[in-house]
């Protein structure tokens, strides 16, 4: 259901206002159906009742001044259908009658005064009742009605009324036809409801256009500034003051952002500097030392503060990249960096692997596949490292043979200065920023990193862990 729904903001209003529309529109054509069929049912009843009373009291009224039968009060005769006199019900057997419209024209004849001991009201098209249906071809013919017209009448609507008076056995039967559908509003509702969809959406468009084309502007302006983090493409103020005011305050965040970021820039190469320096002068001072396990242990921390110093400004790095992004054939750089390890002797294997080239930075990306092979011989002895294509992505897979990480756990890897082994001994040391460099330099080029702990089919036990390296080929 979803995926059927328009993603943009405009759409998704525009579509709740059609709707929202239609749906007013529906109610409000409903009661005008409803108010219609009403209005002609009660004609045609009328029509019925005042058949039935001419028939019943015009007669009598007619006897002493010997009126022609047939022109009650003196008037014409009445055109239409005769009124029917019979032994029968006009209810055909199975046919449904309709007990709403028998109810008023009972009240309509009880205001009349008029005795009723039985009413029945049924609904027929013209053709399907053979007296009706006769005096129409009947008429037809006198006239010399064009057979079109003559099919369109039979196909009319008739409302057949049989009325049984107090102390007869005689049935009364008063045909009304309808020569016009009875949704003779449904046309003019049809073009009402087009022209308020028209016009309301059509300003609700030009509404929404006004709104979104400026937040279009500042999504594509955020996204571009959470890669290039470059202040001189700022969008100038467009559109409602709402709008205007959030394009303001994204541009005056974007420059305390960018200035935040020269800031650490500038205080991490401080710390660079004034640490590395002292750190190469104990470097030559420890060669004083005679000892030759105590030089080995101190040039070993020596060397440990380095890496973790080198891993700490590449972590606030990653962010600001000065490399540009360059067209690499992916399997190749994944082919060099297993090979780098193989000459090493380290136990280091490469799966199967699909060309694809793309634009990345290669030296932050080796960096991080190097990280994440390192941690897979550190902790699990072995590594082997694949590349295939899935679903318009370039997916690295790295396994390892270890022991895993506990499920609760996996998230908080990822963090700086978080690792699995709390020891710090030459075997797995470190500072715990190689998988949060990793999932960096992947967030970096619009990827993701995920772990995930690799189960044995047949028992369900950890036999490993799985670092799934996701880059989007663009």
């Amino acid at each position: 259901m979803k995926a059927l729904l328009p993603r943009s903001l405009m759409g998704q209003m525009l579509l709740a206002v059609a709707v929202a529309l239609l749906l007013v529109q529906t109610l409000s054509a409903f009661l005008i159906y409803s108010a219609q069929r009403e209005s002609y049912e009660t004609g045609m009843l009328n029509a019925a009742a005042f058949r039935l009373l001419v028939e019943t009291r015009g007669r009598e009224a007619m006897r002493p001044r010997e009126k022609p039968e047939g022109a009650p009060f003196g008037g014409p005769p009445m055109r239409g259908f005769p009124l029917e006199r019979s032994d029968a019900s006009p209810l055909a057997k199975g046919e449904p009658r309709d007990t709403h419209a028998e109810e008023k024209l009972a009240k309509i004849l009880a205001d009349q005064s008029l005795d009723v001991a039985q009413i029945v009201v049924v609904h027929r098209v013209v053709n399907q009742d053979r007296p009706a249906r006769e005096r129409m071809i009947e008429h037809g013919h006198d006239h010399a009605t064009p057979p079109e017209v003559l099919r369109e009448q039979l196909s009319d609507h008739l409302l057949v009324v049989g009325v049984r008076l107090e102390g007869s056995q005689q049935w009364l039967v008063s045909r009304v036809r309808t020569p016009r559908a009875m949704n003779i509003l449904l046309f003019p509702l049809i073009v009402q409801t087009l022209v308020i969809y028209a016009v309301l959406v059509g300003a609700v468009a030009v509404i929404l256009r006004r709104m979104s084309r400026p937040l279009a502007a500042l999504t594509q302006r955020v996204e571009e500034f959470s890669v290039t983090r470059d202040l001189a493409g700022q969008l100038e103020p467009t559109g409602p003051d709402d709008v205007r005011r959030l394009i303001l305050a994204h541009n005056a965040m974007e420059t305390r952002i960018a200035d935040l970021l020269d800031e650490k820039d500038v205080m991490l190469g401080a710390i660079g500097h004034d640490l590395k320096t002292p750190l190469a002068a104990l470097r030559v001072r420890i060669e004083s030392v005679e000892d030759e396990h105590e030089r080995k242990r101190m040039a070993m921390t020596i060397e440990d503060i380095v890496r973790t110093l080198d891993d700490i400004l590449s972590l606030a790095r990653v962010g600001r990249p000065s490399d540009p992004l360059e067209r690499t054939e992916l399997s190749a750089l994944v082919v060099s960096v297993v090979e780098e390890y193989e000459d090493m002797g380290e136990p280091v294997e490469l799966g199967e692997t699909r060309r694809m080239a793309l634009e990345l930075r290669p030296t932050w990306l080796r960096r991080a596949l190097r990280n994440l092979i390192g941690n897979a011989l550190r902790y699990g002895e072995r590594a082997r490292v694949s590349l295939e294509r899935v679903d318009g992505s370039a997916v690295i897979v790295i396994d390892d043979e270890g022991p895993g990480i506990p499920e609760d756990a996996i998230e908080s890897m990822m963090n700086p200065f978080t690792r699995g082994d709390p020891s710090r001994n030459s075997a797995t040391g470190g500072a715990g920023l190689g998988l949060a460099l990793a999932r960096a330099i992947a967030d970096q080029h619009g990827g993701a990193l995920v772990l995930t702990n690799r189960h044995e089919a047949a028992t369900g036990a950890v036999v490993g862990l799985r670092a799934t390296l996701t880059i989007p080929l663009g």
